[in-house]
């Protein structure tokens, strides 16, 4: 089955604020393109994928919006503006851009904002409420400190919808997360309209030394929540080399789920990515 990279990057560090990085991502930190990416995909059996943003610039959005528009796999982008802000002429000033068809979400990196409740900020509620009007899904980079706010704000924003990165980063090194574990079932009470990726679970891992069965727990409980309808598989490339490679990454999502009827494998390494970011592929 040819699945969809629900989740991936390019980067060039030498161009914008990467200061997340530490002496740790030394092996990841230098320029990724997407002609790197195109022979990984191959091997890997990858049909199309989400290009999601890096860091905090409307720029490199629409950056990502013209490399879309000529670059047959890719099939959507999730972008960036600044909530803090005037949400609704940002966003229009990216739907004038010729190829903003590609643009399917906004994000931000919620979990390095110093305020847990940063997403019920009304400011940034305001910012979120605007999306539905112009057809835009919300991608949630949240870790589980952040879950809570999460959940007020899925609830004060009906009829938006959402996708989860990363699972909400669960501590996978340490074994099971219970405060994960707790909290991630709240989400899982929109799943009419909240989404959830398979990805970032090796980096959430331990790098040097992780298990299927490290991983298995989480995505399998993730599944029973969400329902295969609501899951979706992403490489989270070039992040993932830490821990293993672009291959590496599927391979662990397709071992994991090998014991799933077809219906449910085909949700998740391809309808879901379909359903949640409207994709024409």
């Amino acid at each position: 089955m040819l699945a969809i990279d629900s989740h991936h990057h390019i980067w060039d560090p030498s161009v914008g604020d990467f200061s997340w990085m530490t002496e740790a991502h030394e092996p990841i930190n230098k320029e990724f393109t997407l002609d790197d990416l195109k022979p990984l995909l191959v091997d890997a059996r990858i049909s199309h994928t989400v290009l999601v943003q890096t860091w905090s610039s409307i720029e490199e959005t629409e950056k990502f919006l013209s490399l879309a528009g000529r670059t047959q796999f890719i099939a959507g982008v999730v972008g960036w503006v600044d909530f803090e802000k005037n949400v609704v002429s940002q966003i229009q000033r990216l739907m004038a851009h010729p190829h903003s068809i590609y643009l399917k979400s906004l994000r931000h990196q919620v979990h390095d904002e110093p305020d847990a409740n940063w997403l019920i900020d009304p400011q940034v509620l305001r910012g979120l409420a605007a999306l539905r009007e112009f057809g835009l899904a919300y991608d949630l980079l949240i870790r589980p400190r952040e879950i809570p706010a999460a959940v007020d704000c899925v609830q004060r924003l009906p009829g938006q919808n959402f996708v989860i990165d990363h699972i909400a980063k669960p501590k996978i090194s340490q074994g099971w997360d219970i405060e994960w574990a707790d909290s991630i079932s709240r989400l899982a009470d929109f799943r009419d309209r909240v989404w959830i990726k398979l990805s970032g679970l090796v980096t959430e891992a331990d790098w040097d030394n992780w298990s299927s069965a490290d991983v298995a727990p989480y995505i399998n409980r993730v599944i029973e929540l969400f329902g295969s309808e609501r899951v979706m598989v992403g490489s989270d490339w070039p992040v993932c080399n830490l821990a293993s490679n672009y291959i590496g990454a599927f391979d662990l999502v397709r071992a994991c789920i090998s014991e799933y009827d077809e219906r449910d494998q085909e949700f998740i390494m391809r309808q879901s990515a379909v359903s949640a970011y409207n994709l024409e592929v």
